[in-house]
């Protein structure tokens, strides 16, 4: 089990500090969407050059242009790329195939998917690596939380992994960690915590406790204010 931060309000040199604080909790590094936009592939590279023993996600959300889009991705340095499942199958297709010509992952991103089964099964026949349950923060402000699309979609996986995200924090996780997905996603929970540091800890505590993974690996990066 992962523990994913994601990265979407920050800047690029503040989310490059906060990672440096917090690198010894986390496993996978997310560009979020909105920091993709102000910095673009930029960020993928300065995160991977600075923290390479990390994985990076960039959370592209694919809409069309798959191939082009995801080959993008991972020759900046990332290790996944976002797609969105609510996308046509053809483009899901190609930024899969992108995927395994380099050796990388594809995220589909399950935002706004209604029939959750049927296009599991879909995204399956495909081979995509990962389903991820996303309840999105207007989502979230209007009540919904994604431990229910969590509960279906470990009934319904039978090949791919699963990640989950949607307001996740200290207090909640072990309500995830219950269901073991592959990949637990935190942004706000840690980014605006009050101590980034001691929620990260916690979070991965309550995931090496009722997970399947060991201790947190430490990284080798310098302070990247010093560079």
């Amino acid at each position: 089990m992962k523990l994913q931060l994601a990265l979407d309000e920050l800047t690029l040199v503040d989310s490059l500090l906060l990672v440096e604080k917090v690198k010894d909790y986390i496993d996978i590094i997310e560009i979020g969407t909105p920091l993709v936009m102000r910095e673009g592939m930029r960020a993928v590279r300065e995160m991977k050059r600075y923290f390479p023993n990390k994985e990076i996600l960039a959370d592209l959300k694919i809409m069309d242009g798959g191939y082009f889009e995801a080959k993008m991705a991972f020759e900046a340095g990332a290790d996944y790329a976002t797609v969105l499942g609510v996308t046509d199958i053809l483009t899901a297709k190609a930024s899969i195939e992108a995927a395994y010509k380099h050796g990388k992952q594809i995220v589909v991103d399950m935002i706004c998917i209604q029939d959750l089964p049927s296009k599991i099964r879909e995204m399956e026949e495909i081979k995509a690596h990962y389903v991820a349950v996303h309840t999105g923060a207007d989502q979230q402000a209007a009540g919904r939380q994604p431990l229910d699309d969590l509960k279906l979609m470990k009934k319904h996986v039978k090949e791919a992994k699963i990640a989950v995200a949607g307001g996740i924090n200290r207090h909640t996780v072990d309500l995830y960690v219950a269901h073991q997905p592959d990949v637990i996603i935190v942004g706000s929970g840690i980014t605006n915590a009050e101590d980034p540091v001691a929620e990260a800890m916690a979070i991965k505590n309550a995931m090496v406790k009722g997970g399947k993974n060991g201790e947190p690996k430490k990284s080798l990066i310098n302070d990247y204010s010093r560079a």
